[in-house]
């Protein structure tokens, strides 16, 4: 676990407001701070050197782009509670064209799941995974093996469960059609997409090995992930079976190797979706996909848990459930279920 000792002048005190009406009482911290893990180093030949102005009327430089490069490697901030109550630490992991500004305050301004955790007395660890955020990028084709993908204002909209599907977005937000009763903050739609980043679709193997290199740093932990962190989640999870005490799913879109099933036997699984599954076009076959891999966890004796929101009373919600305005709901739910493993005191 990463750990640093403290200044004799005492805790650390953040004081956090959040805008829902009034002042949560400020967080006090016995430590915060940032780190990069994982990574490995590559080498580049063959390129013309280049001589380029970094600053208009500057002085030109001649870089030269054949060398070494240090790439692959993912940053992750820490927020360690004064009073710390979770057995072990909790990671949380964003899912894909995001970072970990997924898991901090609401696009309405509202307390996120980073913050809610760490008041409940949990060590957190927020990641921006490999090419993401302030983890950096890497030189394509060269070591990123294609380009990046973008996605349009409409297309989270549309692919997230909060609107209607195809054609359901418009800049007029009259004229959105949004999914009766959701949940997710509409009126804020554009400070949502703001936080998008590109991504690659041929870095998954870096992903993967960056997020076991902070499961051998800090673990063991708990790990929350959400919908491409999926198969990194549970990849992760089957690699280092002994340093993962617990599993919270969030959506996944990605599942592990199902011919490791039985890796997991001894991780309970909790298993979240949200509401308007089957209105969509691509999310019951991506649910189906996940129970059908927790399925075979449960075959080999695992302890598994999905709840589907709707049946248990929480309806409204999109794809990204941690930014709803039930947010804080769901939160307490992980954490009565996070309680009832026996990792909290």
């Amino acid at each position: 676990m990463h750990t640093r000792t403290l200044p004799a002048i005492g805790f650390l005190i953040l004081g956090i407001l959040v805008l829902a009406g009034c002042a949560q009482a400020p967080i006090a911290l016995r430590d915060m701070g940032s780190f990069h893990v994982g990574g490995r180093d590559v080498e580049i030949s063959g390129r013309p050197v280049k001589e380029i102005v970094f600053t208009p009327g500057g002085v030109p430089a001649k870089v030269d782009p054949n060398g070494t490069y240090s790439v692959e490697a993912m940053y992750v901030q820490y927020f360690l509670p004064a009073e710390r109550r979770g057995v072990v630490p909790l990671l949380l992991w964003h899912g894909g064209g995001l970072t970990g500004v997924t898991y901090e305050t609401t696009p309405d301004g509202r307390e996120g799941w980073l913050t809610y955790f760490v008041r409940q007395g949990w060590d957190v660890y927020n990641s921006d995974a490999v090419e993401r955020g302030r983890a950096g990028w890497a030189m394509y084709p060269d070591i990123f093996k294609s380009e990046p993908v973008f996605l349009t204002k409409a297309n989270p909209f549309e692919r997230f469960r909060i609107g209607q599907g195809a054609g359901s977005y418009s800049p007029d937000p009259a004229k959105q059609r949004v999914l009766p009763g959701s949940q997710f903050p509409v009126g804020a739609y554009d400070n949502f997409v703001k936080q998008n980043v590109p991504r690659w679709t041929t870095t998954d193997d870096a992903i993967l090995r960056a997020y076991v290199a902070e499961i051998d740093k800090v673990c063991p932990c708990a790990i929350l992930f959400h919908s491409q962190a999926g198969q990194f989640g549970f990849r992760a999870a089957q690699a280092r079976p002994d340093k993962v005490k617990a599993l919270i799913a969030v959506e996944p879109a990605g599942i592990g190797d199902p011919r490791q099933a039985a890796a997991l036997k001894g991780i309970p699984v909790l298993m979240l979706y949200g509401d308007f599954i089957a209105q969509d076009a691509r999310w019951p076959q991506i649910r189906k996909n996940g129970i059908d891999f927790t399925e075979g966890i449960a075959r080999a004796g695992g302890k598994v848990e999905v709840v589907d929101l709707p049946n248990v009373g929480i309806r409204g919600n999109s794809h990204m459930l941690m930014m709803d305005r039930n947010n804080l709901e769901i939160a307490a739910l992980i954490q009565r279920w996070l309680e009832g493993q026996g990792l909290y005191h």
